[in-house]
């Protein structure tokens, strides 16, 4: 077929065709879809011409930025030589052996071994059964029980999706046996009067302890957490909440696993989230970031004692058709090899995150801005109609929506969660762009704060 070029007509064949994720249809089509054309760098060009400042890094993945042809050489290539193989069958090959070493490398020294996936989601489902194999080898198999936290996420799938502390989603799909959510460590929201954020934060952590006690250690497999919690409005803990966690995993006979989906491969100014937060997790999980988004790729590192343990049980009855997959895995390590060249670990740490926080703080002046937290290249803004008392729009996620759509028109990507806006730029952004970008925001703010008193939502 040959395809449209206006952007109506492209609107109206995406329509006709496609159910996009996590979307009201309906409602959509009605609006029409952005129709994202190209991309260099931080920026996107949309089908009417229009260049966009991508602050959400695609979806999380982008960090090194787009158009690099590094990345695509190197898929390419290996699409010539050998485009598909998989891993089961007794055999492997050089692109799945080079990521798993490189990934033994730079992971915390724990980790040894990795298991391939397709995706967060998929390595999210893969850490289920793998915890609940290890504690069946080890002779207890009542040990079933994952802890998660409400309002994280850690993937769609229903298992995946059950882990996750989502409300909606739960609501649309039932939740698998023996997941259990405990307290978010959400300060700005969830905090009692006259709380301090170190009060809040060994509070929060220690909801993990008291959920232990009341279902009985000999029951519970794991902790599931991530260092931030990305698409749950970007929540930074209290300084006191992880060393707690921490205490609290070491102290007890359960697995501690560490979503790094999005926390990882630099986002945080360290390789991973856990490196920020020093807590050494027993399992760490990842995508996104390993191939900066160029193909679909993710993983589960394997602590050594874990996998001394399951190296006796014999077959791991599990696994994916594209588990290892040789492009994504050469795509991952042209992508790693261009992260570790230009340092972008290091810049996050020492320039590109103390140059945008001091940036982002100023936002906090704003009258519609509760809060402005800011960790690496992480950042937030809590929308409220009163800083002082901390208290919610009515009718929560609609000020969010506004605003968002404000900064599309005011060319950039921001994400809503609930009245929360939220941005995860590549993180090869430079200070100018970063200008650009907080230009864009209060613009965006000044823009909801006009309509919400034309609503008369503010005064």
């Amino acid at each position: 077929m040959t395809l449209p070029t206006s952007t109506a007509e492209l609107r109206a064949l995406d329509a006709a065709h496609h159910l996009h994720p996590f979307s009201d249809t309906k409602s959509l089509n009605a609006e029409g879809s952005s129709v994202i054309v190209k991309a260099e760098g931080v920026w996107l060009t949309d089908s009417d011409g229009n260049r966009i400042l991508d602050g959400m890094s695609g979806l999380w993945c982008v960090n090194v930025g787009y158009g690099r042809e590094e990345i695509v050489e190197a898929v390419a290539a290996q699409m010539r030589e050998l485009p598909y193989y998989n891993t089961f069958f007794k055999t492997t090959h050089k692109p799945a052996i080079e990521l798993a070493a490189k990934l033994a490398e730079l992971t915390p020294k724990q980790f040894n071994r990795v298991f391939f996936t397709g995706s967060g989601s998929e390595s999210n489902d893969t850490v289920i059964k793998l915890v609940r194999r290890y504690f069946q080898i080890k002779g207890k198999p009542e040990k079933k029980i994952i802890i998660s936290r409400h309002n994280a996420y850690h993937g769609s799938t229903v298992a995946a999706g059950s882990l996750g502390g989502m409300a909606p989603m739960h609501g649309q799909s039932a939740v698998i046996p023996d997941i259990v959510h405990i307290a978010q460590p959400y300060f700005w929201g969830e905090a009692r009067q006259g709380e301090t954020p170190d009060e809040f934060g060994l509070r929060t952590a220690r909801a993990l302890e008291a959920t232990i006690d009341a279902l009985g250690e000999d029951r519970i497999a794991a902790f599931i957490a991530e260092p931030v919690q990305g698409a749950g409005g970007v929540i930074i803990p209290p300084a006191t909440y992880w060393p707690e966690i921490a205490r609290i995993c070491r102290e007890r006979d359960i697995l501690f696993i560490s979503d790094e989906v999005i926390c990882g491969f630099g986002r945080t100014g360290s390789w991973f989230g856990c490196e920020t937060f020093h807590t050494e997790p027993d399992i760490l999980v990842m995508a996104k970031g390993i191939t900066s988004g160029y193909m679909p790729l993710g993983g589960v590192m394997v602590a050594d004692r874990v996998v001394e343990v399951l190296l006796e049980g014999g077959d791991f009855n599990h696994g994916y058709t594209y588990s290892g997959h040789p492009a994504a895995c050469a795509a991952a390590l042209a992508n790693l090899d261009i992260m570790q060249r230009e340092n972008l670990v290091g810049r996050v740490a020492n320039d590109a995150s103390p140059y945008l926080k001091a940036l982002w703080s100023t936002l906090a002046d704003h009258p519609l801005v509760g809060e402005a937290p800011m960790l690496g290249l992480l950042g937030a803004l809590e929308l409220t109609p009163d800083k002082i008392g901390r208290t919610k729009f009515p009718d929560p996620g609609k000020v969010g929506m506004l605003a968002r759509d404000f900064s599309f028109k005011n060319g950039l990507v921001m994400r809503a969660v609930r009245d929360r806006l939220i941005i995860a730029p590549p993180l090869v952004i430079c200070h100018g762009e970063m200008d650009q970008l907080v230009a864009s925001v209060r613009k965006t703010l000044d823009d909801t704060h006009a309509e919400l008193k034309r609503m008369g939502w503010v005064h």
